[in-house]
């Protein structure tokens, strides 16, 4: 049922994005995937937590403008609800796969989505990456170094435990021993209609 979708697939497809000439603001090779593909989807997620954590890079400048600054934060904002969009068109896309299966009397609910974990793993890659750059520099001292690569193993380890968990999850959902929900993220600060400052300034 979830064949196509092993972890390890899902890691080696986030490493090797970061290497892909024009990522993230160019698609890769799933962007054009039918809606209901779940790898659409994976990607869709990846691309966006790329261009969030840029961002948010360029938000902590101190040598530009504050309205610099400003358009940062608008883009993070933009970003950070695509990429959670993304994460729940991951579950559906999943759940469709599940329609048939019936969770046995004493399946455990799983607290966190197949979707969130998969977010999680495109957080770590991107944490992964920005460590091993550091464990590379030329211009800092050997300390520095170390302590970076102390850092990154045990980034390592963290990826490679959750993307076991999500390995179990979705073996057990197949076979009815677990299921999870979609949880909606309710992101209010986006919309007019539920932040009190948005709605308020247009009142």
């Amino acid at each position: 049922m979830f064949q196509d979708l092993p972890a390890a697939a899902i890691t080696q497809f986030h490493e090797e994005s970061h290497a892909r000439p024009g990522w993230p603001q160019a698609g890769g090779p799933h962007a054009d995937k039918p809606v209901d593909n779940p790898w659409h989807w994976i990607e869709t997620n990846h691309r966006f937590n790329s261009l969030l954590w840029a961002e948010e890079d360029l938000a902590r400048r101190k040598d530009v403008p504050e309205s610099a600054i400003a358009a940062n934060k608008r883009a993070i904002d933009g970003f950070n609800q695509k990429r959670n969009d993304a994460v729940e068109k991951i579950d559906e896309a999943l759940l469709s796969r599940l329609a048939t299966v019936q969770p046995a009397a004493n399946a455990r609910l799983h607290s966190e989505t197949a979707g969130s974990m998969t977010d999680r793993l495109s957080i770590m890659s991107l944490k992964i990456k920005a460590m091993r750059e550091q464990t590379l520099r030329t211009d800092v001292d050997a300390a520095h170094i170390e302590s970076c690569q102390a850092k990154l193993a045990k980034l390592l380890e963290q990826r490679g435990d959750l993307a076991g968990c999500l390995d179990t999850l979705l073996t057990e959902a197949a076979a009815g021993r677990a299921y999870y929900k979609i949880y909606r993220q309710f992101k209010m600060y986006n919309d007019p209609r539920l932040n009190p400052q948005l709605y308020k300034a247009g009142a």
